[in-house]
């Protein structure tokens, strides 16, 4: 019974390694963060920190490496747990890069905080985040083509039900927040923060004389940025 088990554990494991090896995600842990010296031996062990590497592919441009097309950046918004737009809402917002980004030899060439600025647009059946320039973190500047996913998901909002558990903890643009404003009848949002998007006209008669209305909600797992084209980065 006792050899049974050890080797239903060793293919248990094996079946993990296998499933980690093959796949396609180029994610891995690196062990940015260091213990300090001072740590006792019986200390937890030193966070770990989630980067993502990309093969070297030398630009033209001298020490510069390009990430190439296709290539997914994840992003977070600090601000909120999620954004709420109208579905005609344009809305100007800066993005953070969470995690380091290097090359597969290890060389930093996003370091965790720049930022990304864009806007979310509205497309057929919901928005996206269109990328428009890469600010890392030692304020050079780069411009960037690059976009998520459509995102359609949607919050119905109804006169007389509650929208607490739609706007907590969200950024809502104002176009958002006219529409709910529109159907709830209160003209002051109390919950979560309101940022100035354009496209409030374009909506038109959807903020009048309805009961019922849509937003669209982005979360944190959306802000998934693919590149349209290939990035020139210098390492650091």
């Amino acid at each position: 019974m006792l050899n049974l088990k050890k080797l239903q554990s060793g293919t248990a494991l094996a079946l993990t390694l296998g499933i980690t090896a093959t796949g396609a995600a180029p994610i891995v842990l690196a062990k940015d963060a260091v213990a300090s010296p001072r740590a006792s031996a019986s200390a937890a062990p030193a966070p770990m920190q989630l980067a993502q590497l990309f093969p070297s592919q030398p630009s033209q441009n001298t020490g510069a490496v390009r990430i190439p097309a296709g290539t997914r950046l994840q992003l977070t918004y600090r601000d909120a747990e999620k954004i709420v737009v109208a579905p005609n809402e344009r809305l100007p917002i800066t993005l953070t890069v969470p995690n380091n980004i290097r090359t597969s030899n290890g060389r930093l060439l996003i370091p965790a905080g720049s930022q990304v600025k864009g806007v979310f647009e509205p497309v057929n059946g919901g928005t996206r985040f269109v990328a428009e320039s890469l600010i890392l973190s030692n304020g050079s500047q780069l411009a960037l083509d690059a976009q998520t996913d459509v995102i359609s998901r949607t919050e119905e909002i109804r006169r007389g039900v509650s929208t607490d558990a739609i706007l907590k903890g969200a950024a809502i643009g104002s176009g958002a927040a006219a529409i709910i404003s529109g159907v709830t009848g209160n003209r002051r949002i109390t919950l979560g923060r309101v940022l100035i998007g354009t496209g409030v006209g374009a909506l038109g008669g959807l903020l009048l004389g309805r009961n019922r209305n849509q937003v669209i909600s982005v979360n944190q797992s959306d802000l998934n940025l693919r590149l349209n084209s290939s990035l020139a980065v210098n390492s650091f």
